[in-house]
């Protein structure tokens, strides 16, 4: 059986399209489906409408959140709840298509226990297509694993991997995607080309959006504390050279290129060393707090998401 894992967050305007398409897709699979709803705490007809689908067809069932957790942690409530022995991933807002989810069934039958979506192309604002490809490029960078380029949670995950993702990677602050690529297996990627969403606002705003950004920079790489070290020899350095130069200069009157401190009074310089050192310590700090921040919920182990309930047709009523 396939399990298809949906987060939503305020999509009654594609609940019906989503439905339609989604089981004029599968009727063309050979394989049972199950689809995994989570209503991530909506406050319009999401949840009505939900139970509503879930009452008509067994094929469907809902957990509602308590409140809105998030993207994240409504995916990971999703794979938690999956019964296949695939899971797939894929947003409610129509931008992941649900008519090539056969070409990723077709490649896990072939072997392969991860097949994450490729976007080619994204129909969104400049701005924010060179936002989503400078992250993934930064991310590949300092990531301590090779996270895909251009991958987002779009994705068939084998029972193997959810399995992994469930019980041996117990963190709050979750990137599934990241979690994904750290897990390994056999894994291959599928281009498609991102559509539109379908009706409604974004609900990933630039916040969320960065908020993301930060999870996956941070939650897999230590490159940014690395930045320390590397800022303290960027002023070290010619801070150390400045040094011998003065030195030099009182002990054999040397100049370079002409210069002598005597030359200016070194007021201007002085404080441009002091802000430009203060903005490197407070960056510093900045990156600390949110390594210790993580730290602190983490250790809390308090619920990244609270299920409220769960709505589902008994197959023998």
């Amino acid at each position: 059986m396939i399990s298809i894992v949906i987060p939503l967050f305020n999509e009654e305007e594609n609940i019906p399209q989503l439905q339609s398409r989604l089981i004029e897709a599968t009727s063309k699979w050979s394989l049972p489906f199950e689809a995994v709803l989570v209503n991530d705490g909506s406050s319009d007809n999401t949840p009505q409408m939900l139970d509503e689908l879930a009452q008509k067809d067994s094929r469907f069932r809902i957990i509602h959140f308590s409140r809105n957790f998030g993207h994240q942690p409504a995916i990971s409530a999703g794979i938690k709840h999956a019964k296949g022995n695939a899971v797939i991933i894929m947003d409610g807002d129509l931008q992941d298509p649900p008519e090539i989810l056969q070409r990723f069934i077709d490649k896990w039958q072939e072997g392969y226990e991860v097949v994450y979506a490729i976007r080619t192309k994204r129909k969104e604002g400049f701005f924010k297509k060179l936002g989503y490809a400078t992250f993934y490029r930064v991310l590949r960078f300092v990531s301590d694993i090779e996270i895909p380029l251009d991958s987002g949670d779009f994705c068939l995950m084998d029972r193997k991997v959810v399995n992994a993702l469930n019980h041996e990677m117990p963190e709050n602050i979750r990137f599934v995607r990241g979690l994904r690529a750290y897990a390994g297996f056999k894994q291959i990627g599928v281009a498609y080309e991102r559509d539109e969403r379908a009706a409604g606002e974004v609900k990933y705003t630039f916040k969320k959006l960065m908020g993301l950004a930060i999870d996956g920079l941070i939650g897999f790489s230590i490159f940014p504390l690395r930045l320390a070290t590397y800022f303290g020899f960027l002023v070290a350095f010619p801070s150390f050279l400045a040094g011998v130069f003065f030195i030099l200069h009182r002990i054999l009157g040397f100049k370079i290129l002409g210069y002598s401190p005597q030359d200016t009074p070194g007021i201007a310089t002085l404080a441009v060393a002091i802000f430009f050192l203060g903005g490197i310590i407070l960056i510093i700090l900045g990156i600390i707090g949110e390594y210790l921040g993580r730290i602190y919920i983490e250790v809390k182990r308090r619920p990244f998401y609270i299920v409220s309930s769960i709505t589902e047709k008994v197959q023998n009523q």
